[in-house]
């Protein structure tokens, strides 16, 4: 199967059913807000930019990298720009919740984190694995998403920036 290419962030809102971004170079989803049909079979998607995802509540597979996994309990996935994310999409009983953090490489232009954020191994396939989140963070994580939602308008976007790079050090 031939991945499809999602060069923007505003392709990525359409290919979610959601209206344009507020910037063009990162946005902040919440699950609920998707207009996704029910599962119409596997789909494959190269993005330019990164995905970092916070799910719960999806019974489908997805595949990152070779490896398959299972979010019905919870779990955190990181996709750097170039590298396919690969499954099927939401059942209809899936009670699919969590956030979903785009960001465009340009963001980053001009800063530190443009040279280093290759140093994060979450963003690395040779990790094979996806981090499964705890009692704990599953009740902290949505309150860094939430964060970044108010922050995202073109006059406070050097805030989101600065955000941005505490959130990814943290981890």
């Amino acid at each position: 199967m031939n991945p499809i290419k999602i060069k923007t962030i505003a392709e990525a809102h359409g290919a979610f059913g959601l209206l344009g971004p507020e910037h063009p170079l990162i946005s902040v989803l919440n699950y609920a807000d998707f207009q996704i049909p029910p599962n119409g079979g596997e789909m494959s998607a190269l993005l330019d930019f990164y995905f970092i995802s916070l799910k719960k509540g999806f019974t489908n597979k997805l595949f990152y990298g070779q490896q398959t996994y299972d979010f019905d309990e919870g779990m955190m996935y990181f996709v750097a720009p170039n590298q396919v994310l690969r499954g099927a999409g939401p059942e209809p009983d899936d009670d699919l919740s969590g956030w979903v953090l785009l960001i465009h490489p340009d963001f980053f232009w001009g800063t530190s984190l443009a040279k280093n954020i290759k140093k994060y191994d979450f963003f690395d396939y040779a990790v094979n694995e996806a981090l499964f989140v705890s009692d704990k963070e599953k009740i902290s994580l949505p309150a860094l998403f939430r964060l970044f939602k108010p922050n995202i308008n073109p006059i406070l976007i050097d805030s989101a920036r600065t955000l941005s790079f505490r959130i990814l050090k943290l981890y």
